[in-house]
């Protein structure tokens, strides 16, 4: 199907093959590249849809944002055209995030204006919890730990998103990631465009936020990056509750959400959610580093640095290219780190809390910690040695083991289903008959592992070793696997190709 984005067009949908719209007569392919294939959402100032890029190999997919301003009032128009270029040069200048989508294009038409970004395949965190119902503590402190270094790397941009929320968080199908969409509500603290306070239409008013997830200072039209860390912490009461804000009780008095009243959490996340939601700006977060320092979360430092160092890439300059310069220069990334260290290392150790978190991160793994972790809402396991340990049959569907070691570990049967392998090692591990659907293996090492009757629909294989791995009524259909890479691995007739067709042999 082929869809008709013209303003007014009553019968947009048409045949895959036409180029103009049967019902109004409009050129389909928009600026004579993008072919749309339906409309993803709409609001009051604009649109977006999916579309098909016709122009490059393998027609990639991507997003459409069609930006409508509702005048014709010439300075208007000027307005409207300048708050489409500062959203185009923001997505252009934070685009190089892995969890943010990229900006591919940008015009204008007919006084109409288009952004064209990355489509992201997944799932949103509201579509995950009115699936599976709310997240565990566990789970809402790793959703803290993948979201806030992306948070972080906006404000170093001098950038506040201003619309926050599960409907705009997308747990990526390819690898697992948390990617940040929707951009369109973004305000640029060093570049904002100058609006005379008369002109309060839709077209200066449009982009506050969403309510419920906005603080006060932000409805009032006066956000800052702490706006962004409120809008953090009502999504974290989403997630344990499966309730929008609109739902929850509130005090009449101050306007502060009675989120208490509906979740059970140990004191420090009580603590810190308690901080994450003040009303009163001065008393809430500042920085997405105070949040992850409060929860103790040194283990994911070195993601928050690495973040954080996108912002710092840029190309040196003359003096910079000095190499005794360079070694003297120590980037905000490593000066938070040592900062968050070493308050950590002034925390008393008689402190239960810490002697707790101590406690969990040095015990060794067993089965029955792994299996209890996980149903408690544990999903990251990352990093860990879980080499030779007999896990078959167990569930760990859409848990993280990047970087973990599982040499000759037993998964036999497990359920495996939307897990993130990115570097594990998996040398000599039994996956037989384990369901691994939609897994992310980028570059881990399944160096003679036996992969036997294993459901490997979907799985991506990138950069992967498979020298020796057994795939023996393996069933590949739709995996992300190359040639090469089937070439020194082990397959037989019932091996299920990508294709979805037994081998011929």
């Amino acid at each position: 199907m082929t869809y008709c984005i013209a303003t007014g067009c009553s019968k947009p949908k048409n045949a895959a093959t036409a180029r103009f719209c049967k019902s109004c007569g409009a050129k389909l392919w928009v600026r004579e590249r993008y072919r749309v294939l339906g409309a993803l959402g709409r609001g009051g100032f604009g649109a977006t849809f999916l579309a098909r890029d016709q122009s490059l190999p393998g027609l990639p997919p991507c997003v459409i944002k069609q930006l409508r301003p509702t005048t014709s009032d010439p300075n208007l128009l000027d307005m409207a055209r300048d708050l489409f270029q500062r959203e185009a040069n923001i997505l252009g200048k934070i685009g190089n995030h892995p969890q943010l989508p990229r900006l591919l294009d940008y015009f204008e038409m007919s006084n109409e204006f288009y952004l064209v970004q990355e489509y992201v395949s997944g799932s949103t965190l509201q579509k995950e919890v009115k699936r599976n119902g709310p997240f565990a503590e566990d789970a809402v402190r790793q959703f803290l730990n993948e979201i806030l270094p992306v948070v972080q790397f906006i404000h170093n941009n001098q950038i506040i998103h201003r619309d926050i929320k599960p409907a705009n968080l997308i747990r990526r199908e390819q690898d697992q990631q948390l990617v940040m969409i929707d951009f369109g509500a973004v305000k640029d603290k060093v570049n904002q465009p100058k609006i005379d306070a008369s002109d309060q239409t839709a077209l200066t008013a449009y982009a506050i936020g969403t309510p419920g997830y906005a603080p006060p200072e932000q409805m009032a039209m006066r956000p800052v990056y702490a706006s962004d860390l409120y809008a953090i912490g009502v999504t974290c009461v989403y997630l344990l509750t499966g309730r929008s804000p609109k739902d929850l009780p509130y005090d009449a008095q101050t306007g502060e959400l009675r989120w208490q009243d509906n979740i059970v959490i140990s004191g420090q996340f009580s603590q810190v959610l308690t901080k994450l939601l003040d009303i009163s700006v001065h008393n809430r977060y500042q920085m997405a580093a105070d949040v992850i320092r409060d929860l103790d979360m040194e283990p994911y430092l070195e993601s928050l640095a690495q973040s954080m160092s996108f912002a710092m890439a840029k190309a040196p300059s003359a003096a910079e290219k000095n190499a005794v310069e360079l070694q003297e220069r120590v980037p905000p990334s490593a000066r938070m780190a040592a900062a968050i260290r070493a308050s950590k290392e002034r925390r008393t150790k008689a402190d239960p809390n810490y002697k707790g978190v101590e406690r969990r991160r040095s015990r060794k793994p067993t089965p029955v910690s792994l299996q209890s972790d996980y149903e408690k809402g544990h999903r990251d396991f990352s990093n860990l040695f879980l080499s030779q340990l007999d896990l078959r049959k167990q569930v760990f569907a859409g848990a993280r083991f990047a970087k973990a070691t599982l040499r000759k570990t037993n998964l036999l049967g497990a359920d495996l289903s939307n897990t993130h392998w990115s570097q594990a090692n998996l040398n000599q591990a039994t996956l037989k008959n384990a369901n691994l659907a939609g897994a992310y293996l980028g570059c881990a090492n399944l160096e003679n592992a036996d992969l036997r009757g294993a459901n490997l629909t979907k799985a991506n294989f990138e950069s992967a070793n498979l020298q020796g791995a057994n795939l023996c009524g393996a069933d590949l259909t739709g995996a992300s696997i190359t040639e090469a890479q089937l070439a020194v691995a082990r397959t037989n007739w019932s091996t299920i190709q990508v294709n979805g067709r037994r081998s011929l042999l």
